[in-house]
């Protein structure tokens, strides 16, 4: 049985994507990363619970104190991306849950009411909507470069509050001169797939 998706797409989301680390000077628009929301907030989570945070950094002075949480081999292309995303996930999630999931308002509580648990699921689902926004800029036609080499609680400290998590920074663009590392190898199917 084949994939029904065009293959052209297949190509563009899968195949023939990779991490960007050139990009050119081309802006990235406000109207581009709503569209790519747009598409990627249909994403299953657990109960729905959408805990992804997206912060863009614009500004040259945010981009300047982002650039200092970097690790070495990151800054450089941070600095130059035409637009970058710090994803996170929102551990008070839950607040949203009976407007996000009326079937079950109780989950909130119930499954939910504790800190711990609202870590760790918010870390598992927003992990999710993070691989569904790179897909989603692909889908836009534009590059994505994920990284997670970064001072995890200098970029939590100078960009976000004790209630977030970052995961990645994302760096955004139409991918520039010698964008590519040579893909590397990928394990099979019959390695990763067992049936019981």
């Amino acid at each position: 049985m084949s994939l029904v998706l065009d293959p052209a797409a297949q190509d563009l989301l899968f195949r023939e994507a990779r991490t960007a680390n050139t990009f050119t000077d081309e802006p990235v628009t406000d109207e581009q990363v709503q569209a790519i929301y747009d598409l990627v907030k249909y994403g299953p989570t657990a109960f729905n619970q959408t805990p992804l945070r997206i912060t863009l950094v614009r500004s040259a002075e945010a981009r300047e104190r982002l650039v200092r949480h970097m690790a070495e081999g990151n800054q450089a292309k941070t600095a130059t991306a035409p637009l970058v995303a710090i994803l996170s996930a929102d551990n008070e999630f839950h607040q949203e849950l009976p407007a996000l999931f009326p079937g079950f308002p109780q989950a909130k509580d119930l499954f939910f009411g504790e800190r711990p648990a609202r870590e760790s699921a918010a870390a598992l689902n927003a992990a999710l909507q993070a691989a569904y926004f790179i897909v989603g800029v692909r889908a836009a036609g534009l590059a994505a470069g994920p990284m997670t080499g970064f001072d995890f609680e200098g970029v939590r400290k100078e960009f976000l509050d004790d209630d977030h998590t970052p995961l990645m920074v994302v760096n955004i663009g139409k991918p520039g001169a010698d964008a590519w590392y040579p893909r590397s190898p990928r394990r099979a199917y019959e390695d990763v797939v067992t049936t019981v």
